[in-house]
């Protein structure tokens, strides 16, 4: 019974707060509630109401209803500190798995001070935060990442107690944009490459003289470098040339180049390659299945690359998903790679 509350719970939170990048604070989704302590309080106003009452105390009802009046007043003020908030996902981040993703809100506060503001997002929390009246400021909060993905929190909580900490108001954003968790690299065994990228007159020499050559059609996905030039020059049709005992080049970081090994080591040691070829400043290309990515060099290379390599096999999250990792299910029919954003 309690996971069917919980769920209905959810569930009409989600409806009342709908996924987004920017949320707008008003007394549609905030919610405020006492706290431990204001629990307390008010219980003590109430033993001091009931023996004002029995005694006839003025000075007892005096100091009862002046506490009230400031409990009431700090009602006021906690919910305040969130009206008209405004908080917005300016930057979704990027790490490896294991690290914590950090993602970037700016906040703009209303006609008030938004005052102590907390953000929370499982056991990592951002405290304490004052943003001015009418100025914005940068929030940045940190979650845990497991595993490769798009990975976006399936609510971050925005909380403020101030005054006095009697009165809790609380909301949340819901994400709509995700970050990018790169795979854990894991050093890779020696490995040849399938991937032959030789000049056409190497290729033209290798099948003319080799029995055992096996041209193809070309397909979409081949590399450019291994269309014989020469023949589409002379009948117009693009064909590729296969033979046996094809050496692999040592500028491709292949997939196949792992035969026997699961999918996700081989995304292991083709990133701590990527790493590595990074570092070095060796140009290097990427062959994954149903993607090619041409030899080159760089940050935004490597950075390409690493993408490729987090969401390779994965869909994006879908909106309706309370995970935070979003769907880890394959697209159906198909091994198709999405670059993230």
């Amino acid at each position: 019974m309690f996971q069917a509350l919980r769920s209905r719970w959810r569930r009409w939170v989600n409806r009342r707060i709908p996924r987004t990048d920017k949320q707008v604070f008003s007394q549609r989704n905030i919610f405020i509630l006492p706290t431990g302590p204001g629990v307390v309080f008010g219980l003590l106003l109430l033993v001091m109401l009931i023996t004002g009452i029995n005694y006839q105390n003025s000075l007892i009802y005096l100091l009862t209803f002046m506490l009230g009046a400031l409990l009431v007043a700090a009602m006021h003020q906690t919910h305040r500190n969130l009206a008209g908030l405004e908080l917005t996902l300016v930057q979704a981040g990027e790490g490896f798995a294991g690290e914590r993703i950090p993602f970037r809100f700016r906040a703009v506060s209303g006609k008030h001070d938004a005052v102590a503001i907390s953000l929370a997002c499982d056991e990592y929390a951002l405290s304490q935060q004052h943003v001015p009246a009418g100025q914005a400021g940068d929030l940045e909060l940190s979650a845990a990442s497991r595993e490769r993905g798009y990975f976006r929190p399936d609510r971050v909580r925005v909380e403020t107690r101030f005054p006095f900490g009697l009165l809790k108001a609380w909301s949340w954003i819901r994400p709509a944009s995700f970050g990018i968790v790169y795979p854990r690299p894991v050093p890779a065994p020696d490995a040849a490459s399938t991937v032959s990228d030789g000049d056409d007159q190497e290729s033209s020499r290798s099948v003319e003289g080799n029995d055992h050559a096996d041209m193809r059609p070309w397909r979409e996905g081949d590399l450019a470098q291994r269309v014989l030039w020469k023949r589409y020059a002379r009948t117009g049709q693009m064909v590729i040339a296969d033979w046996e005992g094809e050496q692999g080049s040592p500028h491709w970081l292949d997939y196949q180049a792992f035969p026997g090994v699961d999918q996700e080591l081989r995304i292991s040691y083709l990133t701590a390659l990527v790493l590595e070829r990074g570092r070095s400043g060796t140009p290097f290309g990427l062959n994954l299945p149903g993607q090619v990515i041409e030899p080159d060099t760089g940050p935004a290379h490597v950075s390409r690359c690493l993408k490729s390599l987090a969401v390779f096999g994965l869909e994006k999250p879908r909106d309706d998903s309370p995970s935070m990792f979003g769907t880890r299910a394959r697209a159906a029919g198909s091994t198709a790679i999405g670059e993230g954003g």
